[in-house]
């Protein structure tokens, strides 16, 4: 942050704060700040952050310099606080607000925040102007990401522009001491957005109250459309069981679980546990789902909403309109007392993304995309110009552990050990992200989806280029996955190519591991393991259950993986548990079993498959590990989604409770691989399922703590980095750092990103940074 305080004795000169700054309330907060201090001056926003000229007695401007760092507005980050004395001029008196500079960005934009007790208490006061308005906001809350064109974040650059304030939001806009002074969305019910309600068809409806009329409709059974912050959500009643069956067949959602949104934590207290910590996590102003576990009564409560699942992901409102649906349902009480109280309204809040395409954002595409689901949308007249998904995160028990990085956390930077070459890192297949570096920080973009569609890659262009331009960042260096059909890839070697810039090949698990390393700023040899689905290796196989040693010049080598299994079908064989059991069964020397195990079509080609090796590659991957459990175990045989058999088998072991792991259930093979056929075999022969999966679980976690051990001994590193769609497993990412932190290895977990693929665009960021630096010095 520049010298300390203490050494500046110079009476006037340039503050420079960096750090998300704009959008937060800070130039207020300086304003005030001055003014208590008895400091003349101005302040300003510019492109590098907020720049501040002040004079006045020393020992004041030691005390503004330190309280700029301590004492900033809830929602600003400030990364640094830097003093530039100047020779002492006339002419400066009282302190101002000055309009907004340019130049090169150098900022952050403010992710969106849940509406602020402040505006709450405005919202249900019937004698405040803004009563139940749905678009209330001020400087510690409302939309700022995805209102934002560029920087400087002034309201001509958000989608904001068009509406005019009136006279009296006007005068709280330029009022210095006033909540909503340059807070950019402001505006009232005279002069900002206001809600419609459509049919199916988009037509108007004639609602004189638009809250009032879809709720009446959500109780009927219907499914909604609402326009929320980032995008919209299809809703339904949680407890109707008929209306949430109907969500699921119009979306083409089997199983995969809903979320569900109530009004505070009062009202989850039926439907699942919440520890403090969880408490306060659903409460901040980020507002993210959280994974819960449910009470045994969840499912009869709220049938088909998360079938088979442990967990319940649950959020409380964040949005004016959310909370006025509550207020409604709870009677339009006047003031907010009943914000405590427990209300019986639960609503399926799931992102409106038909087909696995990128989340609706705008009113005519929802009607076009949406119209075969919803019965009815709400939607108002302020744009959204980029997508974002709501985040989801779970409490390990240290700390909370991402699996989608998106609202309310994009896009914060992410502190990085150094700096070095700007870098646009392409992520993956599934679950993409894009990241872009500047300096020593890393914008990690929301979750963009799977590239499977063409709306999704149109997605991830978009959000690249997004980001790019807000940030005013010119990559360097391109970097992307190894693998050479991903379109990530193929996005990444064309913008290099028209950028006239490098483009850098990542392997997959290297990414993985590299990510760890990044937020955790480590810059030494680390062994790395990393598990999950699948990953093109250095070999040209299918990776996915790898011990690396990851060194800090961007290169890695590997130590080990575990058996390999045979993928009989190909892809295939990742979404139907059966097939990985049948390829356990045909390695185990058991393979005339499989047409009698499992009564399935295909359950002979697949024997034959096996036999001669036909269709049937191999992989290393620890995913098809966690599906041969599951399909030995009888827990699921096809998947309906994407790791939906390791997730029944993690809730079937977390319900049964621990057990000892399996003795002689593995074996450290002399060439580093890890053989886990043993625990397989017991496996073929257990009858009952949960003591089956929580038998795995243990004897997968003994398995790689020795694995661990044996490496750590070998090479002589004792800090280990974590990464893979894996360690979404709550038991695997709590037990297994648990048994390496007792042997006195140092553990790096994900925690400021997804463990998943969500993260591989950080890791690979991280590595080219690394590689690119001799290149583009």
């Amino acid at each position: 942050m520049g010298a300390p305080a203490a050494m500046y004795e110079e009476r006037q000169g340039l503050v420079r704060v960096r750090g998300v700054v704009q959008g937060v309330g800070f130039r207020p907060f300086v304003f005030r700040l001055a003014a208590e201090l008895g400091l003349q001056g101005w302040v300003r926003n510019d492109v590098e952050g907020v720049e501040i000229a002040v004079q006045g007695e020393s020992a004041s401007i030691r005390a503004l310099l330190r309280r700029l760092q301590d004492e900033p507005p809830h929602l600003a980050r400030v990364e640094a606080v830097e003093f530039r004395p100047m020779a002492w001029q006339e002419g400066l008196a009282g302190f101002t607000i000055q309009p907004s500079g340019y130049g090169a960005a150098g900022t952050g934009i403010a992710p969106d925040a849940a509406v602020c007790p402040d505006c709450l208490a405005e919202l249900f006061d019937p004698s405040d102007r803004r009563y139940r308005y749905p678009f209330i906001n001020c400087t510690h809350c409302g939309p700022r990401y995805t209102i934002t064109a560029r920087l400087p974040y002034d309201r001509r650059n958000t989608s904001m522009a068009g509406f005019t304030q009136c006279p009296a939001c006007q005068s709280e806009y330029e009022r210095p001491l006033d909540r909503r002074f340059h807070a950019q969305p402001n505006a009232c019910p005279a002069c900002g957005p206001r809600l419609a309600l459509l049919d199916a068809q988009g037509k108007a409806l004639a609602a004189t109250d638009a809250i009032a009329a879809a709720l009446r409709r959500i109780a009927m059974g219907e499914i909604l459309a609402i326009k929320g912050l980032g995008g919209f959500h299809l809703v339904c009643d949680a407890r109707n069981a008929q209306a949430v069956a109907r969500l699921r067949q119009r979306k083409a959602r089997e199983e995969k679980p809903f979320a569900v949104m109530v009004a505070n934590t009062a009202s989850l207290e039926s439907f699942a546990h919440a520890s403090q910590a969880e408490i306060e996590l659903l409460a901040s102003w980020q507002r993210p789902i959280v994974l819960l576990d449910k009470l045994h009564d969840c499912d009869l409560d709220l049938s088909g909403v998360a079938p088979g699942m442990s967990r319940l992901g649950a959020i409380l409102p964040y949005t004016p309109l959310h909370y006025l649906l509550f207020h409604e349902a709870a009677g339009r009480p006047a003031g907010t007392a009943w914000l405590a109280q427990k209300n019986d309204l639960a609503l399926v809040m799931t992102s409106a993304n038909p087909g696995g395409e990128p989340l609706v954002i705008a009113n005519a595409e929802a009607v076009a995309r949406l119209g075969a689901i919803a019965d009815a949308f709400v939607v108002h007249d302020r744009d959204i110009l980029l997508r974002c998904d709501d985040s989801v995160l779970r409490w390990d028990g240290q700390a909370p552990a991402f699996v989608r990085r998106a609202r309310g956390f994009t896009p914060l930077a992410i502190k990085l050990p150094r700096s070095g070459p700007s870098v646009l890192a392409c992520g993956a297949w599934l679950k993409n992200t894009v990241c872009v570096t500047r300096g020593d920080e890393a914008f990690l973009s929301q979750h963009i989806g799977d590239l499977d569609n063409v709306a999704t890659r149109e997605a991830l262009e978009q959000t690249a280029l997004h980001l790019m331009q807000v940030l005013r960042i010119e990559p360097e260096i391109v970097a992307h996955d190894l693998h050479p059909d991903f379109f990530s890839t193929q996005f990444a070697a064309r913008l290099a190519a028209e950028r006239g810039v490098p483009a850098l090949a990542v392997q997959h698990h290297h990414a993985h591991i590299a990510a760890a390393m990044a937020e955790h700023g480590i810059e030494q040899p680390v062994l790395g393991l990393a598990l999950d689905g699948v990953g093109l290796g250095s070999d040209g196989s299918a990776w996915g259950g790898e011990l690396l040693r990851v060194d800090s010049t961007g290169g890695f080598s590997r130590l080990g993986h575990l058996q390999q299994l045979a993928l009989p079908g190909g892809d295939r064989a990742a979404r139907e548990p059966w097939r990985m059991a049948a390829s356990v069964l045909h390695a185990l020397g058991r393979g005339e079993e499989i047409a009698r195990r499992f009564r399935q079509p295909a359950a002979t080609v697949v024997e034959q498959m096996l036999g001669t090796n036909v269709n049937a590659p191999m992989t290393s991957s620890a995913g098809r590990w966690f599906d041969a459990a599951a399909g030995l175990l009888g827990v699921i045989e096809s998947c309906s989604f994407e790791g939906q058999g390791a997730m029944l088998l993690e809730g079937l072991a977390e319900r049964h409770g621990c057990v000892a792991p399996l003795p002689d259930g593995f074996v450290l093979e002399p060439d580093g691989r890890l053989n886990l056929l043993p625990l397989m075999d017991a496996l073929a022969d257990t009858r009952d399922a949960a003591y089956g999966a929580a038998l795995f679980h243990a004897t997968l976690i003994e398995a790689l703590a020795q694995w661990l051990g044996a490496a750590a001994s070998q090479t002589g590193l004792t800090t280990v980095a974590l990464g893979g769609g894996c360690f979404l497993n709550a038991i695997l990412s709590r037990e297994l750092p648990a048994r390496q932190a007792q042997s006195g290895m140092r553990v790096l977990q994900a925690r400021q990103a997804s463990p998943n693929d969500g993260g591989i665009s950080l890791g690979q960021a991280w590595v080219a940074m690394q590689s690119g630096v001799a290149t583009c010095v």
